[in-house]
């Protein structure tokens, strides 16, 4: 402090480790500085703002660790006037001995992820779903026991989830919404006393029952499919039960009524729509059989297609996509879950996962990352990141969720929010965190 006219200073041979980010403010007229031979292995970033006079540094006989913390070094040293005596990492192992005056930020990969519990909602429940409405984002809860699908909505001010309405009913396991012209409807499917389709009224501003689900077909509904074709809606149902039939119900303009009946008496867990190289196809997982692929036949109806081989006892299967590449996850309860990729006319393996107790692997995009989660009824919930290098998923963090049964992604207000829904436990809500470790 107080020396504003300094020119030349010399901190050499000071077995120095560590500087602090202030040291030198206010020296406006240093021309020359040398920190040479001591023992610094970093330096604090911006260490040298105000120094506009800086024409030369001395920074040679240091042991620094090239890491994310000296990124910002490697920025000002490519953008600097100053003379720069060459300097060299000491660590880590692959960067030893390498120029420090050579190396480009692009080297340094600073930007990491991670999940952080944000919110817990004190109930039990089996599937979660988002969908946009009035202008807002809104979520969709399905709890099991109280037979409630319970709707969220985000509040602007508070910034958190607050009710927004409810459907009472018994037994609930699935809530799907589907809008058609701005209209709100949602499938309920209820393992007892028949599933329903409810209407929002925006004039009465709550939930009408407007349409029954036929009881003789869909005795045991475990999973809900919603997607369009051309400009027509359709939804899926998969029936679980010995008698029970997978069917495809279409709207007609007033309702859904059934449009096709797939894959009788097999005792279906889950069904996934996808396009196949520009055509609709549905995968259907059973307790009975391998997996099953449907495809749309010219319009009308969808015709078997192929089995996925050697993938039996499949509890559910979801797809993503890398660019043009469509690739599938496939859960399984007992044996590896694996990842699978289209390759032209069936899916071929690409990567196995252990697996004990799974009964949901769930590919997520969040931004530009895309992760598949792996839930466990025994133990912790495994989240894969996708190496775009390597092709692959590879292990990114581990979660505490008790018998998860369902993932989803909720972006609002440029927040980004994992919904995990608990059969045993309560349902929570974490934060997708993006934090820059050169910051």
């Amino acid at each position: 402090m107080g020396l504003p006219h300094l020119e030349y200073l010399f901190i050499e041979n000071n077995s120095i480790k560590s500087i602090s980010r202030n040291s030198f403010r206010g020296l406006k007229s240093l021309i020359h500085l040398s920190l040479a031979n001591n023992n610094l292995q970093t330096l604090p970033k911006d260490i040298f703002k105000g120094l506009d006079s800086l024409t030369n540094v001395d920074l040679r006989g240091n042991t620094f660790n090239c890491d994310c913390k000296l990124k910002w070094l490697v920025e000002w040293l490519g953008s600097t006037n100053a003379t720069v005596e060459d300097i060299y990492c000491e660590s880590p192992p692959e960067y030893k001995k390498r120029k420090i005056n050579s190396l480009s930020p692009k080297e340094f990969d600073c930007i990491i992820t991670e999940f952080a519990v944000y919110e817990s909602l004190p109930y039990q429940s089996l599937s979660v779903d988002t969908f946009s409405y009035m202008n807002d984002e809104h979520v969709v809860i399905a709890q099991p026991f109280t037979g409630k699908c319970i709707f969220l909505e985000w509040d602007h001010v508070e910034g958190s989830f607050r009710n927004y309405d409810n459907i009472t009913g018994t037994s609930t396991v699935v809530c799907k919404p589907i809008i058609i012209e701005t209209q709100l409807y949602v499938i309920v499917a209820q393992l007892f006393g028949g599933s329903h389709i409810y209407k929002r009224d925006i004039f009465a501003n709550k939930f009408i029952k407007i349409q029954d689900i036929e009881i003789l077909k869909i005795r045991k509904p475990n999973d809900i499919e919603t997607f369009r074709i051309a400009e027509d809606w359709y939804f899926v149902v998969a029936d679980s039960s010995k008698a029970g039939f997978t069917t495809v119900y279409k709207w007609n303009g007033n309702g859904f009524y059934s449009h096709q009946s797939l894959h009788a008496w097999y005792r279906d867990t889950d069904v996934e729509y996808l396009e196949i190289a520009g055509k609709p196809h549905l995968i259907l997982s059973s307790s009975s059989q391998r997996p099953v692929i449907y495809q749309w036949n010219k319009g009308t109806e969808f015709d078997k297609r192929l089995e996925i081989q050697d993938m039996e006892d499949v509890y559910a299967v979801k797809h993503f996509r890398v660019k043009e590449d469509v690739y599938i996850c496939l859960t399984r309860f007992i044996g590896d879950s694996k990842v699978m990729k289209w390759g032209g006319s069936a899916f071929l393996d690409l990567q196995r996962m252990p697996s004990r107790g799974s009964m949901v692997f769930q590919p997520l995009q969040i931004s530009n990352y895309q992760y598949a989660i792996l839930g466990s009824d025994y133990s912790f919930t495994q989240v894969y990141y996708w190496d775009t290098e390597k092709a692959k998923f590879v292990k990114f963090q581990e979660l505490n969720i008790q018998a998860p049964r369902s993932f989803t992604h909720v972006s609002i207000d440029k927040r980004n929010f994992l919904f995990a829904s608990s059969f045993k436990g309560t349902t929570l809500i974490y934060k997708h965190v993006i934090v820059d470790l050169s910051a």
